[in-house]
C-alpha cells in the first residue's frame, strides 16, 4: 500500500523542478525558468526526494550536481516530461492536424499537388503524410486519421471510398532484356520469378489461374522488394504510384498490359472521423479525375 501511495504522489512538477535545477545550475534560476518561487522549487525537490527515498542532488555554496540516484532519476524524468509535452500538444492541437498514412506511396504523382492544394485550401489544418508498413497504412495502429490503401483488404471494419485507379507496371532490373521493350503482357509474367510483399503489396497469385502462376519470392517491405528486383533474380508488379515515387538506379518500370487497374482507397474509422476527412477524400478524387486521361510516360 505504501508503494502505491508513493507512485500516486509523484507529480510532473516534481520532475520538472529536478530537471530545471540541474539544467540551470541553481534553485533561483530554476524558479525563474518555471515561473515559480525559489521556495516552491525547494519544496518540490524535497517532496521528490521523500517520495523516492533517496538524495538526488549534492549541494554546496557554489555547485549543484546530481547524485548517482539523481542521474538515474534524470534519465527517467526527461523522456517522461517530453512525452507529457507531446501528449499535451497533440491533444490541444486536436483537429488542427490531419495525418494520412500509406504503406508504399501516398498519391503517387499526385502527392505534391495534393499537399500544395491542401495548404492553399485548408491552411488551418496541417497535413502530415506518414509511411507505415502495415496493411492499413498505420490506421489500425492509431498513427493516422486516414490511410491510402491499394493492397487487397477487408474493408468492412472501415469507412472507405475509392478515389481513383492506377495502371499496373512491371518493375525490372535495368539490364533485363524486357527493359528494352515498351510494355509487357500479363500472360508473360508466369515465365519469370515474381517478388511479392504479402503484407502491403497489391499483387497476389489470384491474378493468374492456379495452373499458370509464376514462381514467387516473398519480401517484407518496399526496400526489400526493390533490392530483390535490382539483382535481376525477380521482377515485380506494382501500381503506377510506386513507379513514380520509387525511381531507383538499376530499376526500370514498364507498363503491364492485359490486366485491370488497381483501385486506390481512402479508409478511415467509422466512429469519430476527423472533421477534414471528406475534404481530403474530395481533393484526392478531383486529382485522380483530372489526370485520368493523362497517364503520362515512365519509359525514360
Amino acid at each position: 500500500m505504501d508503494e502505491m501511495w508513493k507512485g500516486a504522489a509523484l507529480e510532473l512538477r516534481h520532475l520538472r523542478c529536478l530537471v530545471a535545477i540541474v539544467d540551470t545550475g541553481s534553485f533561483t534560476d530554476a524558479g525563474i525558468e518555471l515561473g515559480i518561487s525559489q521556495a516552491a522549487v525547494s519544496r518540490n525537490l524535497l517532496a521528490l526526494e521523500r517520495i523516492l527515498g533517496v538524495r538526488l542532488l549534492h549541494r554546496t555554496s557554489r555547485t549543484i550536481t546530481p547524485t548517482t540516484a539523481g542521474v538515474q532519476a534524470l534519465a527517467r524524468a526527461r523522456p517522461l516530461l517530453a512525452g507529457a509535452e507531446e501528449l499535451f500538444i497533440e491533444a490541444s492541437s486536436g483537429h488542427n492536424r490531419l495525418h494520412i498514412g500509406h504503406a508504399w506511396s501516398a498519391f503517387g504523382r499526385h502527392t505534391t499537388e495534393f499537399q500544395r492544394r491542401w495548404h492553399q485550401s485548408h491552411p488551418e489544418t496541417e497535413l502530415r503524410l506518414i509511411r507505415h508498413n502495415s496493411s492499413t497504412g498505420g490506421l489500425a495502429e492509431g498513427l493516422c486519421d486516414l490511410a491510402v490503401i491499394r493492397a487487397p483488404l477487408d474493408l468492412k471494419p472501415w469507412s472507405h471510398a475509392v478515389v481513383g485507379h492506377e495502371n499496373r507496371y512491371v518493375a525490372l532490373a535495368s539490364d533485363d532484356p524486357w527493359a528494352r521493350r515498351r510494355s509487357i503482357h500479363m500472360g508473360e509474367i508466369p515465365d519469370r520469378a515474381l517478388a511479392i510483399d504479402r503484407r502491403t503489396g497489391t499483387t497476389t497469385l489470384d491474378l493468374w489461374p492456379e495452373d499458370e502462376r509464376p514462381a514467387v519470392e516473398y519480401t517484407h517491405d518496399i526496400d526489400d522488394w526493390l533490392a530483390a528486383i535490382a539483382t535481376g533474380r525477380c521482377i515485380g508488379i506494382t501500381p503506377q504510384a510506386t513507379a513514380v515515387q520509387y525511381r531507383r538506379d538499376g530499376i526500370t518500370y514498364r507498363p503491364l498490359r492485359g490486366t485491370e487497374p488497381v483501385p486506390v482507397h481512402f479508409i478511415w474509422r467509422r466512429h469519430d472521423p476527423h472533421p477534414a476527412t471528406h475534404a481530403a477524400v474530395a481533393l484526392a478524387i478531383d486529382l485522380y479525375h483530372e489526370n485520368r486521361q493523362r497517364p503520362g510516360s515512365l519509359d525514360k
